[in-house]
C-alpha cells in the first residue's frame, strides 16, 4: 500500500470492503483499478470517478448514492439493475461510520491544504426543486411536468404500445403486458357498472388509456383531465385515430377546476398519489360534488402499508416524484365517507405492480440506446433506478396498492350496487352437486 505524507491511501476496493463486507453479489470495477466481487458475476458495476466518493460524502445515504449513478459517476456496465439494489441488504442503514470517513479521507487526500473544499458538487440537472405552496395548483402543475412531461417517446418504450403508467392485471401467467394493462382497464369498467350513453370522467387521464377503453368498448361519452400538456396532446390523437373523438375529450384541467358535472361514473387511476395527505378531503369532496346520485367513483392509487403520511425517499423526491405522498387504504376509505360516499369494496393488488415494473424495466433495458438518444443517459438511469426500487418496495410490502370502489348513495340511500360483485367471474365456480 502506498502512502501518501504520514497517512496511509487506500484503494477504492478498500474502502467498499469496508463499507459493505467482503461478501458482495455483484463484481465492482474502480478507476483507480482496484475491484471487489466475484471474478464471474453476472453484473458489474464500475466506479467511474472520485466524484462517486464525494456525493456521498456530501449527502450520506439513498440520496448520495443516486446522485452518484444518475450522474454517471457509479455506472452499470453489465447485467441488471436489480442484482446492485442486492447490494442494500449488504448495508441497510447506508450509514457512514468513523472508519468509512477516515478511508474516503484518505482516498480523496483530504487531509491536505484546502482538501475538503473539493467536494463541493452540483446536484445533477435532473433533480428537482419544487417552489411555492405545497400541493397548490402552480406547484403541483410543475411537479407533474416533472414527472410526466419528459417525452411521448420516452414512455412509449417504456410503457410499452398501451402507454400506461399504472399498476396493470396480470391474470394469469404468461401474458403481454399489453395484455395486462387492458385487463385492468376493464376491471375498472366493469366496477364502475359502464353503459352506453353514460359520462365518464377520468381524472389524471394520462396518455387516454382508460378513456379511449371505455369510449370503444362500452360506447360512453368521457372527459380526461390531465395537468400534463403532452399528454393531453398524444391522447387526443389517439382518440382522433381510433375515430372517438366525438366521444372522448381530453384536457389540461386540475380537477378542482372541472365544472362540468355531474357524470354517471369517475375513475381515478394513479393520480390520488399527487393529492396531497391534507387535500384528500377536498379531493373526495370535489368527487363527490361531480358525480350524480347513484354514481360510483373508482380510485385506484399507490398506498402506506402503515397509519403515518408515507413521503417517498430523497432520490425519488427529489427526482421522480416532487411531492409526492401516500395514505393508507383505510384512511382513504375513511375520508371517502366522510365526504358522503359508501365504500363498498376495496382490493389490494399489490403483487400486481412488481410485475408491470419489472416489465417497464425490462422494456428499457432493452431499448437502452434509444432511451438514451431520447432523454440522455442522467434522465435513464433515474427511471431505471426508481422503477427497480419500486418493484422491490411492492415486493416487500414497503410499498401497496388498491382499488377502492364508492357509490354515491341517492336520497333515498339506493346504491345501485348488485347483491354480490359482478364484473369478474367467481374465482370458484358453484359446485352443481349438493353434498
Amino acid at each position: 500500500m502506498r502512502t501518501s505524507g504520514t497517512i496511509a491511501a487506500v484503494s477504492v476496493a478498500i474502502l467498499l470492503r469496508g463499507f459493505l463486507g467482503g461478501d458482495v453479489p455483484v463484481r465492482i470495477e474502480a478507476y483507480d483499478g482496484s475491484v471487489l466481487g466475484p471474478v464471474g458475476a453476472r453484473t458489474v458495476l464500475r466506479v467511474r470517478s472520485p466524484d462517486a466518493i464525494r456525493r456521498v460524502l456530501l449527502s450520506p445515504g439513498e440520496l448520495g448514492i443516486a446522485r452518484a449513478y444518475v450522474a454517471g459517476d457509479l455506472d452499470i456496465d453489465r447485467g441488471t439493475v436489480f442484482d446492485v439494489l442486492e447490494l442494500r441488504h449488504t448495508r441497510p442503514d447506508l450509514r457512514l461510520r468513523p472508519a468509512d470517513l477516515l478511508a474516503a479521507a484518505r482516498l480523496l487526500d483530504l487531509h491536505r491544504p484546502a482538501g475538503w473544499r473539493r467536494l463541493h458538487l452540483p446536484a445533477p440537472p435532473e433533480e428537482a426543486r419544487p417552489r411555492g405552496r405545497r400541493h397548490g395548483k402552480r406547484r403541483d402543475a410543475a411537479a407533474v411536468t416533472h414527472h410526466y412531461d419528459v417525452s411521448n417517446a420516452f414512455y412509449g418504450i417504456v410503457l410499452g404500445p398501451s402507454m400506461t403508467y399504472s399498476c396493470a392485471l396480470w391474470e394469469r401467467p404468461g401474458v403481454t403486458l399489453e395484455q395486462a394493462q387492458t385487463a385492468k382497464y376493464e376491471l375498472v369498467a366493469r366496477k364502475l357498472g359502464l353503459r352506453p350513453g353514460m359520462r365518464l370522467l377520468d381524472v389524471g387521464c394520462g396518455w387516454g388509456g382508460m378513456a379511449l377503453h371505455a369510449a370503444s368498448r362500452y360506447g360512453v361519452h368521457v372527459v380526461g383531465i390531465t395537468l400534463s400538456e403532452p399528454q393531453a396532446s398524444y391522447a387526443t390523437a389517439a382518440a382522433r385515430r381510433a375515430g372517438l373523438a366525438g366521444r372522448v375529450t381530453f384536457r389540461v384541467q386540475d380537477y378542482r377546476d372541472v365544472r362540468d358535472g355531474p357524470f354517471d361514473a369517475i375513475s381515478s387511476i394513479g393520480m390520488v398519489e399527487h393529492v396531497g395527505a391534507a387535500r384528500l378531503p377536498g379531493y373526495a369532496g370535489r368527487l363527490f360534488g361531480l358525480l350524480r346520485p347513484g354514481g360510483r367513483l373508482l380510485n385506484h392509487g399507490i398506498a402506506s402499508p402503515g397509519e403515518a403520511v408515507f413521503r417517498p425517499n430523497p432520490f425519488v423526491a427529489r427526482y421522480v416524484f416532487p411531492d409526492g405522498e401516500l395514505t393508507e387504504v383505510g384512511r382513504v376509505v375513511s375520508v371517502l365517507h366522510r365526504a358522503g360516499f359508501e365504500v363498498r369494496h376495496v382490493e389490494g393488488l399489490r403483487e400486481h405492480y412488481p410485475l408491470t415494473l419489472r416489465a417497464w424495466v425490462r422494456n428499457l433495458e432493452d431499448r437502452w440506446d434509444d432511451a438514451v438518444r431520447e432523454v440522455g443517459a442522467n434522465r435513464a438511469r433515474v427511471w431505471r433506478l426508481y422503477m427497480a426500487g419500486a418493484a422491490l418496495g411492492f415486493e416487500e410490502g414497503t410499498l401497496q396498492i388498491d382499488q377502492v370502489l364508492a357509490v354515491r348513495p341517492t336520497a333515498r340511500g339506493s346504491s345501485g350496487i348488485p347483491l354480490r360483485p359482478d364484473w369478474e367471474p367467481a374465482a370458484h365456480p358453484a359446485e352443481t352437486t349438493p353434498r
